[in-house]
């Protein structure tokens, strides 16, 4: 067992640097300009507030992209609308950064806009971004430079108490099971980071595909794993479609 431990540690010490040496580039200035990928994660989740829509608008949305874009120590994998799909939320922001006063940063740049005024925050889920103890070989999509796709679910996951009294053997071949039913659908980019002692929940789960029918094929399928059981909560799930961000907020915005 000690052995298994070091050599986890090991390639979690070092998983920035195989992360870096895999990648595929999606943003391939901002990622030099960066260094290593980055391993902490933040979805934004906010509703827009009509009554505080700026009057120059194209003005506003300039200045805010700026900051989302520019920003040193964070980049942005996506903007998405979720206009349509739930009655809290219109807009989702996937960022991403080496080290979490990065992001509180943009956040507190953000807010001192005209649009960061309008938009009110409803959820803000953190996390670290890490291979996967079960598979070391297993991590998030973005982590490996991988291009988002055209639609994202997010949803905070946490396990029952029992799950952690397993034998660890037991876990990673309920695990193994459940990787196979996933690996039925090749297209759908999977992002699990962890939130432990941060936040509410233990896990911050993101689907990417850029088919909708895809995703619910893929989570109705996982239903049927054994480990679903020992889910204790993976709600509530937002769904958004991927835009440049200006032409996110101009669609909102207008």
């Amino acid at each position: 067992m000690n052995s298994r431990l070091d050599q986890f540690r090991e390639i979690w010490q070092n998983l920035p640097e195989v992360a870096e040496s895999r990648c595929v580039e999606w943003d391939g200035a901002r990622s030099d300009k960066m260094g290593k990928m980055p391993r902490y994660t933040v979805f934004w989740l906010a509703a827009l507030d009509r009554e505080r829509v700026p009057s120059d608008v194209e003005s506003a949305i300039a200045d805010y992209v700026q900051f989302l874009e520019r920003s040193e120590g964070t980049q942005l994998r996506g903007a998405y609308l979720s206009v349509g799909f739930r009655p809290d939320v219109d807009l989702i922001l996937w960022v991403l950064g080496h080290d979490p006063a990065d992001v509180q940063e943009l956040a507190l740049a953000l807010r001192r806009t005209a649009v960061g005024r309008a938009l009110q925050l409803r959820y803000a889920y953190f996390g670290m971004a890490g291979s996967s103890q079960y598979d070391p070989t297993h991590g998030p999509a973005f982590l490996r430079g991988v291009p988002p796709k055209r639609y994202l679910s997010v949803y905070p996951f946490v396990k029952t108490p029992e799950w952690y009294l397993l034998p660890f053997e037991e876990r990673r071949r309920l695990m193994a099971e459940h990787g196979r039913l996933g690996d039925e659908f090749p297209s759908v980019l999977t992002n699990t980071v962890n939130s432990f002692g941060v936040q509410d929940q233990e896990f911050i789960v993101a689907l990417e595909d850029d088919d909708v029918a895809t995703l619910i094929s893929m989570v109705q399928r996982l239903r049927a794993a054994e480990v679903r059981k020992y889910t204790q909560l993976d709600t509530p799930i937002f769904l958004g479609q991927r835009y440049e961000p200006a032409e996110a907020l101009r669609r909102l915005l207008s």
